[in-house]
């Protein structure tokens, strides 16, 4: 894991966030996600720099399509920003599991 998966994955796991259990490298389909929380039916993705490179950001594009077809909702987060605001973009993730959570019946 990089850094940034890792001081990630200490907020994530145990389930600290609304009892809801997180997953770290979890293969769906193709693909394998940084971040996966089942119930919540919530992805989450740590983008390093070279994910701003076209190339990159068409791949990231079809897998975030791919995983919204299965009805997942998926977040990304660029890994400078998780280094530097960790309690922000926890808030961020609280607020999209609680939100989806609302949806699953």
């Amino acid at each position: 894991m990089t850094d940034s998966e890792q001081i990630l994955w200490q907020r994530l796991r145990g389930k600290q966030i609304l009892g809801v259990q997180f997953y770290r490298q979890k293969p769906i389909g193709n693909y394998i996600v940084d971040f996966l929380a089942p119930r919540a039916k919530l992805v989450v993705e740590i983008d390093g720099s070279q994910h701003l490179e076209k190339q990159n950001y068409e791949k990231d594009r079809k897998r975030d399509t791919f995983f919204t077809g299965m009805g997942l909702k998926v977040l990304r987060f660029d890994s400078r920003q998780v280094l530097k605001q960790i309690d922000a973009v926890v808030e961020v993730i609280y607020r999209n599991v609680e939100e989806q959570i609302k949806k699953s019946p």
